[in-house]
């Protein structure tokens, strides 16, 4: 998909602030610090729509990105972040439980894990929870271009073993330096957004 538009248009907290349009969603979740935003600066031909930030925990919201106006990505506050008071995480869990579990708009749940280290137990606990309540999974292992090429298989196939991933869900190499994948992963989701 060629991106021309792309925008912030809400941090949301509460459902009563998530846009009314009835555009397919495509929420990111991953460890804090993985790359999510670098992702969506990627998928969307921006330097710095979404910030990146060398502080994990920035994301305490849910920011949903309007892409040409068809689509929403919506980042969800990273997991695994030591350096939060355990009540602000509860309420950032309560928060992304409720977007997760209600929202019709929502088509699939892009699980961004990094493709140099095997999936961390909140990688696992994520993957999970969304096969818990049946939610569209689509990993995304990003940082491809730190590993030679003849290693990816072999990194991947820690992915899929390490999350216990189901044979239908996808694993899709990525590489927000070199744009590797990114075509494959617009191809999923315009598949989706029917």
């Amino acid at each position: 998909m060629k991106v021309t538009q792309a925008e912030i248009v809400i941090s949301a907290v509460k459902q009563e602030q998530y846009p009314s349009e009835l555009l397919p969603e495509f929420a990111l979740a991953g460890r804090s610090n993985v790359g999510k935003s670098s992702f969506i600066n990627k998928m969307i031909n921006r330097k710095n729509l979404a910030r990146t930030s060398s502080k994990p925990g920035k994301t305490q919201t849910l920011n949903f990105y309007l892409i040409n106006e068809k689509m929403h990505f919506v980042d969800v506050p990273g997991y695994g972040f030591a350096k939060v008071p355990k009540s602000e995480r509860d309420a950032w869990g309560r928060m992304m439980q409720t977007y997760l579990t209600s929202r019709e708009q929502l088509r699939a749940v892009l699980q961004i894990v990094d493709l140099r280290h095997p999936p961390s137990k909140d990688d696992v606990t994520m993957y999970e929870y969304l096969k818990h309540y049946d939610l569209p999974v689509i990993v995304i292992a990003t940082k491809a271009d730190k590993i030679p090429k003849g290693k990816w298989q072999k990194h991947l196939k820690v992915v899929r073993e390490t999350l216990k991933m189901e044979k239908e869900d996808e694993v899709i190499l990525f590489s927000s330096e070199t744009g590797q994948g990114k075509d494959e992963v617009w191809g999923i989701l315009q598949k989706r957004m029917k």
